[in-house]
């Protein structure tokens, strides 16, 4: 893929305009920036962020804060003889991979293709979630009390116990709300409030 932009994280320009110029000659675009303030100012929405977790801690850094402005790219980490620490803490962060510097163009164009593999995932789990949380919106407070609790586990007398509404009234608010999210299940109706949660947790 030629098209794709490695945006390159690193507080060297050395060593910045050394993985561009290496991205450059394995046919992609590259933008850099000196920290992730500067990164997250420009507000990219689409490439690869190839960062340097110098160490080993800068990961974890650039994941909060994308979380932070609701946003996401692919990360992949970058490092001189990696320790093993310092990678097990990056993947656990979020990233997709990390590379040994210096960096061979082989491993950089897989990297990347995994990175698109993945960013096409992520795009495809936030339209679910937006839709799920489209159709969650339809719900009234009551409804969505029901939906809350459903999730949860509790059966019908349960979550008239918890509201103070009677068994009846609950399965009255229950067939409403499946009929608003197009549920033809309950575990159908749970997976949507998942979804839709999820979306929270992608924004937040």
């Amino acid at each position: 893929m030629s098209n794709a932009t490695l945006h390159i994280l690193d507080s060297d320009a050395a060593r910045r305009a050394k993985l561009a110029r290496l991205a450059f000659t394995a046919g992609f675009h590259a933008e850099i920036y000196a920290d992730c303030a500067e990164l997250l100012g420009h507000a990219p929405t689409s490439g690869m962020v190839l960062i340097h977790d110098e160490r080993g801690t800068e990961v974890q850094h650039l994941m909060a804060q994308m979380l932070a402005f609701g946003a996401w790219l692919p990360v992949v980490a970058v490092a001189e003889d990696p320790d093993t620490v310092s990678v097990v803490q990056a993947i656990k962060a979020g990233a997709l991979d990390y590379l040994a510097l210096p960096l061979d163009i082989g491993p950089l164009k897989e990297a990347v293709a995994r990175a698109e593999v993945e960013a096409e995932g992520h795009r495809a789990q936030r339209a679910r979630a937006a839709e799920a949380r489209q159709r969650i919106g339809r719900l009234s407070m009551r409804e969505r009390e029901v939906l809350d609790r459903l999730a949860a586990g509790c059966s019908n007398k349960a979550i008239a116990r918890d509201l103070e509404i009677s068994p009846r009234t609950v399965e009255i608010h229950r067939m409403k709300m499946m009929g608003k999210l197009g549920a033809r299940h309950a575990a159908e109706a749970v997976r949507l409030r998942i979804e839709a949660t999820g979306l929270d947790d992608l924004a937040a």
